[in-house]
């Protein structure tokens, strides 16, 4: 089994300013998306858009712009509400102090879309298109997250027969037993896994939204799946039938990406030009 290698979680010490490299990932996704998402305008159905509708470097700006608001206010109030709704209730304050930890990327991904649906009413466009080109470019994004856990040394996963190659003391966890390295699980699954799925899926052009369902599925799945690895939050544990706060919040996503990928199929069937 292998120990954990205590990786620094300041990258760079400026003074008394300190760079995490836990804020350095979170850099890098939002890099990555906008990379992935110029290149998405020469996939269809974006490369053919053309007069006042047609899709710009300024249009893939703005939808980043917003949708790092929408992860972080989003993810923020989704730890919140999700995670310890009794807490925060009582220490309103805290909400605030995002320096002590706590994003829920649930919560992220609802305030991700509130952020789109913004854009696209301003900007005109139709909202599942927006998601379309959005969907395959925030796997690698995730990815870079995880890594982020990994370097701070959390979200650990739970216990692990010792003979595993991979098993992995985490001494942050209090104890050392070894444990699955479920932040490289994750990023195995919703990072890379998931983007090779969605990054093929999308390259040909398909019906109005569901790229976006396909998304909501295959991560859905993924994480539902990651979590069988992972240790459960201590101040919550294990909820009904054995299953954690996280596949709980997975379930509604994956019938939603189910029934969001049948109604644009159903969509496309009565839209298609009758011959």
């Amino acid at each position: 089994m292998l120990m954990y290698p205590h990786i620094d979680p300041v990258a760079l010490q400026l003074g008394p300013v300190a760079i995490h490299w836990y804020g350095i990932t979170y850099l890098a996704a939002f890099g990555l998306f906008f990379v992935l998402a110029l290149r998405r305008l020469h996939h269809e159905p974006f490369a053919s858009v053309q007069g006042p509708g047609a899709w710009s470097r300024k249009d893939i700006e703005d939808m980043l712009f917003l949708g790092v608001l929408g992860v972080v206010i989003g993810g923020r109030l989704g730890y919140c509400l999700f995670y310890k709704p009794g807490y925060y209730a009582a220490h309103p304050l805290q909400v605030f102090a995002v320096w002590q930890g706590g994003m829920s990327f649930h919560g992220g991904l609802l305030g991700v879309i509130v952020s789109q649906v913004w854009f696209a009413r301003s900007r005109g466009k139709p909202f599942w298109q927006v998601m379309d080109l959005v969907a395959p470019c925030v796997p690698l994004g995730l990815a870079a997250g995880r890594v982020g856990n990994f370097i701070n040394g959390e979200l650990w996963g739970r216990a692990a027969d010792p003979s595993l190659p991979w098993a992995m003391v985490f001494p942050q966890s209090g104890s050392m037993i070894p444990r699955h390295p479920s932040q490289v699980y994750q990023f195995l699954l919703e990072g890379l896994l998931l983007f090779v799925i969605l990054w093929l899926y999308a390259r040909k052009e398909r019906p109005q939204a569901q790229v976006s369902a396909v998304f909501l599925i295959g991560y859905g799945v993924l994480r539902f799946t990651a979590e069988f690895f992972r240790e459960p939050d201590s101040f919550l544990g294990l909820l009904s039938l054995g299953l954690s706060m996280g596949q709980w919040l997975c379930i509604p996503m994956v019938l939603a990406g189910i029934l969001l990928w049948l109604w644009a199929a159903r969509r496309a069937v009565r839209l298609a030009p009758s011959r």
